[in-house]
């Protein structure tokens, strides 16, 4: 049985509810790409997952999709075909786009959790802000080099603007190990699959950050 794994953790009613549920997963870059994998794996059946990207050299150290084959190929198109592959019952909805002011509500209505895998904090902010406008709970991650965060943000929660207040400057030559995706997108998704049962500790009102090469782990209270 796929699912039988899954026993061990989840009820069978709560596998069971999995394949009803409905997540949007804004971005198909590392972090996207790992939350995609888990979420279809897991046996969550509606999976919507938006980016305007394609594959380059440069996604070959992190990005679980990228092979030299599919250099130049859309992302998100790669993402479905990898998932026909893994989980033929997962249906899945690839938005070759990048999401908007003009598109998010469009995209997020019917939603029940959507994932902020995005790299930009102007994009993030205006992603919360359209999941609060439909009351759709948000699960943000971001990765820097050794460093990673994680927070669960619910309708009427203004956590990413502490996080990114604005003036902020991003450290764009951290890098981007492949363990560090990893490790951000499973937290990230363990808190939408606690969100979709409706049972465990949610990272909220809080931040976890996630400092690997200095083994610190902080848990930062928000606003």
């Amino acid at each position: 049985m796929r699912y039988a794994k899954n026993m061990k953790a989840l009820t069978p009613e709560e596998n069971e509810s999995l394949k009803q549920s409905r997540v949007c997963i804004a971005g198909c870059g590392a972090l996207g790409q790992y939350v995609f994998e888990m979420l279809g794996r897991l046996g969550v059946a509606n999976l919507t997952i938006i980016d305007f990207d394609l594959f380059d050299t440069g996604n070959l150290n992190r990005q679980i999709y990228a092979t030299m084959e599919n250099l130049g190929c859309s992302k998100v198109e790669e993402a479905k075909k990898r998932m026909a592959g893994v989980n033929p019952d997962i249906k899945v909805n690839a938005i070759q786009s990048r999401i908007s002011p003009d598109n998010a509500l469009s995209i997020l209505s019917g939603q029940q959790v959507v994932v902020d895998a995005l790299d930009n904090p102007a994009a993030k902010i205006m992603l919360q802000e359209k999941a609060a406008e439909l009351q759709i709970p948000m699960v943000h991650g971001a990765i820097s080099g050794w460093l990673g965060q994680v927070a669960t943000i619910l309708p009427g929660d203004t956590a990413l603007k502490a996080i990114y207040p604005p003036g902020i400057e991003l450290n764009g030559n951290a890098g981007n190990p492949s363990f560090t995706p990893a490790l951000i997108a499973a937290i990230q998704v363990s808190q939408v699959i606690k969100l979709l049962i409706g049972r465990g500790e949610l990272i909220r009102p809080h931040l976890l950050y996630i400092d690997l090469l200095g083994q610190n782990i902080a848990d930062i209270k928000l606003p």
